[in-house]
Order: C-alpha cells, then structure tokens, then sequence
C-alpha cells in the first residue's frame, strides 16, 4: 500500500507515453503474495524485497526481472491536534513508545522492523498489551484518526496528505526502518515483454521526481 499513490500517477504517465493501458490492483502486501503464490493471474507484482525473493524461491516471479524502485522510510504521527512526540534519538522515541497509551503499526515489512526493535528494547510484552494492529491494506492513519491509537508508525508515503493526523515526523537515523520496494515480472504473465518495458520505465530518472514528491527516494 505504501506504493498505491506513486503508482497510480506513474502508470497514468506510462499511458500517456507509450499508449499502454495498465490494470492495477492496490492491496494490502500480505495479500498480494498470497494471491501471486495461489497463482492468480497476474503480470508484475510490486512488493517489499523480502516478499518479491520469496516469489523468486517459489518460482513464481523472473530472478532477471527484478527491478528495485524505491526506497522507503518511516514515519511517526498521532492524531491532529495531538502533542508531538520527541523524535530526536533512539532514547527519546523509546520513551515515547512507552509513554503512549496505544500505539499501532501495520503488518508490513515496516511493523516486523518493528516488532523486532521493542524486541531488542526489552518492552515488546509491554507494548503487545497496547498495540492495534489494523488488517492488512488498512491504513495505520485511520486507526489514528478514529482514536484508537495515539501513536501510529507507517510508511511515510501513506501518511503524507491524509487528513485527521499530525505526522511528527521519521524515524531518526539510527533506527529508521527503510523498506525496499521491487517490481518483478510473473512466470505467469500474459505479456512478459510489455511487463518488461513498463519495469523500464518504473526504474527510469523519468520517474524520480514523482518517487520523491510520495515521500520516498529513488532505489
């Protein structure tokens, strides 16, 4: 989901250039592997780098067709009006972790980074009495806005320009979570050359500064 607003305006670019029509279902990433993996029919598959390998294993996806886009880093944002959180090192959003009364995070690449940090910050037990978690495809924001949680950590991408929330701002260096989004080509692909040519495309400079403007940076 953290690629759904850059590949919308993307792919209306690659239609105007090329005269190509492209369908695109946006879903959830765990979803999105099981559909690929369950063989529905599909031509290009745009997922994290870790789910993208596992089509790869599963000899579901091309290995010479993997093509990295963008990456993407997380962000910190509590409900519009909200105090803002202290951001500014690892110690200061520990504290503000725990000083939350709820937090939430997605199922996605960026929430096991996650999980594994309160892990090693010895509070995961804690925070697990706290967190919600929202299915998979629904945007932390919402839970954000609705009041269910005070502190919510996504994708920046899927926080910039939603209404309701206040974004506090990323992660600081050294424990920013960055996630790697790959496109591929399927074995199932009906049109494996277009499917080529559109990759091209999502990788070339003509697509930077869109990938910059959605909060991510060029991979």
């Amino acid at each position: 989901m953290a690629t759904r607003a850059l590949l919308a305006q993307l792919l209306a670019s690659y239609q105007l250039a090329s005269g190509q029509a492209v369908d695109m279902l946006s879903i959830g990433g765990v979803d999105a592997l099981k559909r690929v993996q369950a063989n529905e029919a599909f031509d290009v598959a745009v997922l994290g780098s870790d789910a993208i390998a596992k089509l790869v294993a599963s000899g579901h996806a091309q290995a010479n067709s993997v093509t990295p886009l963008v990456r993407s880093g997380v962000a910190v944002a509590v409900r519009a009006g909200s105090a803002l959180p202290d951001l500014s090192n690892e110690a200061a959003v520990k504290a503000a972790v725990l000083a939350a009364p709820s937090i939430s995070y997605s199922t996605g690449p960026s929430g096991v980074a996650l999980a594994q940090l309160f892990e090693r910050w010895g509070i995961a037990q804690v925070m697990a009495q706290r967190t919600i978690t929202p299915p998979p495809g629904t945007p932390v924001a919402s839970v954000i806005t609705s009041g269910q949680a005070a502190l919510g950590f996504q994708q920046l991408s899927e926080l910039l320009n939603v209404s309701g929330i206040t974004i506090a701002g990323p992660l600081p260096d050294d424990i920013q979570i960055t996630t790697v989004f790959s496109a591929c080509v399927l074995c199932s692909a009906q049109q494996p050359e277009r499917s080529a040519h559109l990759l091209a495309y999502l990788a070339s400079p003509n697509a930077d500064a869109a990938k910059r403007a959605q909060g991510m940076t060029p991979a």
